[in-house]
């Protein structure tokens, strides 16, 4: 099974991750498989494009985070430092940095060239299974999953992804029908939007009054799914931006 597939920028590749600890690159026409990948020791939760589409970020069950060339397989990196499996990574928006998060607590930042740690945010005391950055890199924004039904503990949070500097905590309003917590977190491309999704298809939508530097009040509304404003996508409660700017 595939737990998880990205499309790159251009359209034309598709990458995967699944149960038998592999990534593949397909052909997004042809549905020809081009590149696997077997560098990891576990399940995969994770993968994401780089920013030019020459390289690819994955994490999984053996709670590394490995970068590989999308063309060859090659594997490049692999950062070890998560002590429970890695469940998101996301690229910085100009490739020099990867985040990863785990189901540990942690989110972890790591130099994409060398693959040295270079900060770790602890702020959160449940599994994240969610990380995305900034439009701007300035910040990292992360979800939390909840660990039961009684005492859910879902929250976003926001981060100075340079300095680790805690700036926005906001506590999820939770049905305690679902124990998954918010699975997905996404900016809009001008930066001025976060939305979180989980597996109660309940979408939370803030307002940054800027582009994550000073930040003021931020005002949080519930939405079910609505084509045209965001894409809520799959039990998994994957939510993203469409092209379009929401205002």
């Amino acid at each position: 099974m595939r737990r998880t597939a990205m499309q790159i920028t251009d359209g034309t590749r598709i990458v995967s991750g699944g149960n038998d600890n592999t990534i593949q690159v397909w052909d997004a026409t042809t549905g020809q498989r081009l590149v696997t990948y077997t560098g990891h020791l576990g399940s995969i939760w994770a993968v994401t494009w780089s920013p030019d589409g020459k390289r690819i970020a994955s994490g999984g069950n053996d709670s590394t985070v490995q970068v590989w060339d999308a063309r060859s397989g090659r594997r490049l990196l692999t950062s070890a430092g998560h002590t429970a499996p890695v469940r998101a990574v996301a690229w910085s928006p100009d490739g020099t940095r990867i985040a990863s998060a785990s189901q540990d607590g942690s989110v972890q930042v790591w130099d994409a060239t060398s693959g040295h740690h270079l900060l770790t945010y602890r702020g959160q005391t449940a599994p994240i299974w969610a990380v995305a950055w900034s439009p701007t890199g300035v910040c990292l924004a992360s979800a939390t999953g909840n660990t039961s039904d009684e005492h859910p503990r879902e929250t976003v949070q926001v981060w100075n992804a340079t300095i680790g500097h805690l700036l926005m905590s906001y506590p999820i309003p939770s049905s305690t029908a679902y124990a998954d917590g918010t699975l997905s977190v996404a900016w809009s491309l001008d930066g001025k939007h976060l939305a979180s999704g989980g597996a109660d298809t309940i979408v939370h939508l803030w307002n940054a009054h800027s582009p994550c530097r000073g930040w003021g009040t931020l005002r949080c509304s519930r939405f079910q799914m609505s084509a045209g404003t965001f894409y809520m996508m799959g039990s998994g409660g994957n939510v993203s931006f469409p092209s379009s700017t929401i205002r």
